[in-house]
């Protein structure tokens, strides 16, 4: 979610990439959520973020959204020049019936929303 929002509200002066510590799928409640405000990331893949690095591509900011209680799994980029963490719960850790976590995901989907405008709002102001 987050790659597609910096990628949504700040393209101008970002092009984000999304990678883990491996691999996986997407969750589906994720890809409802961004739907449901026009967002179409169906098709996005996972990655591995050793295979981010390995591109060589330089990337100035690294920005992780682990959720504090699960920190040890976020992954660590090296060589960026500057890392940020903004922390968000993992929607695929909701519990409950389908409406109440796709719900959670829609409350997460609009911190990750905010976040990602503020900063690109800061950066945007900062370039100008």
């Amino acid at each position: 979610m987050a790659e597609a929002w910096l990628n949504l509200l700040c393209p101008d002066h970002f092009e984000a990439h999304s990678a883990g510590l491996e691999p996986g799928t997407l969750n589906l409640l994720a890809v409802e959520a961004m739907r449901e405000v026009g967002v179409d990331i169906s098709g996005n893949k996972t990655q591995a973020v050793f295979d981010v690095f390995k591109s060589g591509e330089f990337f100035p900011y690294v920005i992780t959204v682990c959720d504090e209680t699960s920190a040890e799994r976020c992954p660590i980029f090296p060589g960026a020049t500057m890392r940020l963490h903004w922390s968000f719960p993992d929607p695929s850790t909701l519990t409950g019936a389908y409406e109440e976590r796709l719900e959670g995901t829609r409350q997460i989907r609009d911190q990750i929303r905010d976040r990602i405008q503020m900063w690109c709002d800061e950066m945007c102001a900062v370039d100008a």
